[in-house]
């Protein structure tokens, strides 16, 4: 279908169908260099207020008996804190870590969810930049309670199994060290990125190469053309399913990191 579809792009010539790049998630709106504002920040933004707004409004008059607008707040936070914090990070210790990690869910599902809402359709974590801030939260986070809990000698301490034989100590530690330190982080932020970025790509080479084949294209093309855009929308529904996917993921690696921090044992 790609192949197709470039082959249509080079005979068209000028305005023919331009496939989708990264390039296509800058999206400045005004300024220059590094003070640029753009589209997936305004997004960024619109998310923060939205999950902000929405909790304080939910909120604002709790009963014991939830309203409809609590009843939906709640349903999330039990769901975050039952299936997350409290199975990661253990019954001990998971509830002072709960507005983290209920943040950290709403609002990345919701800034994923910019993907596929009409009008907005650009997810902010397709931008690099925004799952490494979020990251930094937690790679702040993690070592911040372990250094706490266990003391500096004591969390690199922690790394290392005890009973191990003296000569593997060492490899072991170099590993655990990497992991900790450089390994967490990187794979936290890139899987938040490469998949709403893939994600997203693929959305939108099937639906405007799909509207391109549906009006440019002769014959069987034209079918090729409503295939794609069928298959856009099933995409569109099984990248909403991702979408949520990752916020979970997230989520639960940073319970779970935060976990490994504070147990007592490696």
């Amino acid at each position: 279908m790609t192949a197709q579809i470039g082959a249509w792009a080079t005979a068209s010539g000028e305005g023919g169908y331009t496939p989708p790049s990264p390039d296509d998630f800058w999206q400045p709106l005004w300024g220059e260099g590094i003070l640029t504002f753009t589209r997936p920040m305004a997004l960024y933004l619109i998310a923060a207020v939205v999950v902000g707004g929405y909790l304080l409004w939910s909120t604002s008059r709790a009963s014991i008996v939830p309203t409809r607008k609590q009843f939906y707040v709640e349903k999330i936070y039990d769901f975050v804190r039952n299936d997350i914090g409290r199975d990661m990070i253990g019954s001990a210790h998971f509830k002072r870590f709960m507005p983290l990690l209920f943040t950290l869910f709403t609002f990345i599902f919701l800034n994923n969810l910019m993907g596929v809402i009409p009008f907005f359709q650009n997810p902010p974590m397709a931008r690099i930049g925004f799952p490494i801030a979020l990251t930094l939260v937690v790679y702040v986070v993690y070592h911040w309670v372990g250094l706490q809990k266990h003391g500096v000698g004591g969390y690199f301490k922690h790394m290392v199994p005890p009973g191990l034989p003296v000569w593997i100590a060492p490899f072991i530690f170099a590993i655990e060290f990497i992991t900790y330190f450089i390994t967490r982080p990187l794979t936290l932020a890139l899987r938040l990125f490469g998949n709403m970025l893939a994600g997203h790509m693929v959305l939108v080479l099937f639906i405007l190469g799909g509207e391109f084949l549906l009006l440019h294209g002769d014959g069987l093309m034209k079918g090729a053309g409503i295939a794609s855009l069928i298959m856009g929308v099933l995409m569109t529904m099984f990248e909403i399913l991702i979408q949520f996917l990752q916020a979970y993921v997230f989520t639960l690696l940073t319970a779970s990191y935060i976990g490994s921090a504070l147990a007592d044992d490696h």
